[in-house]
């Protein structure tokens, strides 16, 4: 789940560039290297999940995303829909693995 919210926030963050050019008046290079950039984290991170740290980078990424509301107003309110679903992915697959791994050792001891 956490991987499905950070590629659809790659794509909300990456049309943000355009959006900097011409209604935010920010420089073109700036503008690439922060909605692209964000968007590109935004992919490696869902590709590196498999290790905890790629987690707490997450919520980085989600403070980025509300930061750039400062230039892209908007982005306040869009990058606390993509905290929100963050942390709502994250818990809720924590406790999904919690429950499988209690199940599968019930499973083993009633097996043995």
């Amino acid at each position: 789940m956490c991987a499905a919210v950070l590629s659809l926030e790659a794509i909300a963050l990456g049309l943000t560039t355009p959006v900097m050019i011409t209604i935010a008046d920010v420089s073109t290079g700036t503008a690439v290297s922060v909605g692209l950039g964000l968007a590109v984290v935004c992919l490696l991170l869902a590709g590196m999940l498999r290790a905890e740290w790629a987690y707490l980078a997450g919520y980085v990424v989600q403070a980025a995303a509300i930061a750039l509301g400062f230039v892209v107003p908007v982005m306040f309110g869009l990058g606390v829909v993509f905290a929100v679903l963050w942390a709502a992915a994250d818990l809720l697959g924590r406790k999904i693995e919690r429950e499988r791994a209690e199940a599968w050792a019930a499973y083993r001891a009633q097996q043995s």
